[in-house]
């Protein structure tokens, strides 16, 4: 699923790899696989509005949620480290993958209720339509 806001200063990316080709300990769980936000809305509310769109594309989330990877050797740490805006939107640290890039999870328990990008307060802001 691809999502881009109306401005085109935001993209986001949910694939869903089937888990029997997936090398990681996360296999089955939706990937975040794209975040670029280049202005508008805050970054946090920019990735809990795409986990909303996402549980309204794919429905029920897997049991292991959401996940994405970071590698910190791309990425400058801001402020309170790496991926400050994820660990606002509500992901959590769960490891790192065996070539070292720090994954971030969001529980299926702990994501936003589902919501069709183009009718979110979000949208009507600024946020994410879908593409």
């Amino acid at each position: 699923m691809v999502l881009l806001n109306a401005d085109a200063t935001a993209l986001w990316v949910t694939s869903w790899p089937f888990a029997e080709y997936v090398k990681h300990r996360w296999a089955g769980a939706w990937v975040n696989s794209c975040f670029r936000r280049e202005g508008g809305a805050r970054a946090s509310d920019l990735i809990r509005d795409a986990v909303a769109a996402t549980l309204w594309f794919y429905g029920e989330p897997p049991a292991l949620g959401m996940v994405t990877f970071i590698d910190r050797n791309k990425v400058r740490p801001r402020f309170a480290g790496y991926g400050k805006c994820y660990l606002a939107a509500g992901f959590e640290e769960d490891g790192e993958t065996e070539g070292g890039l720090l994954a971030l999870r969001m529980k299926a328990e702990k994501m936003p209720k589902a919501e069709k990008p183009w009718e979110s307060e979000l949208f009507q802001r600024g946020g994410y339509s879908s593409i």
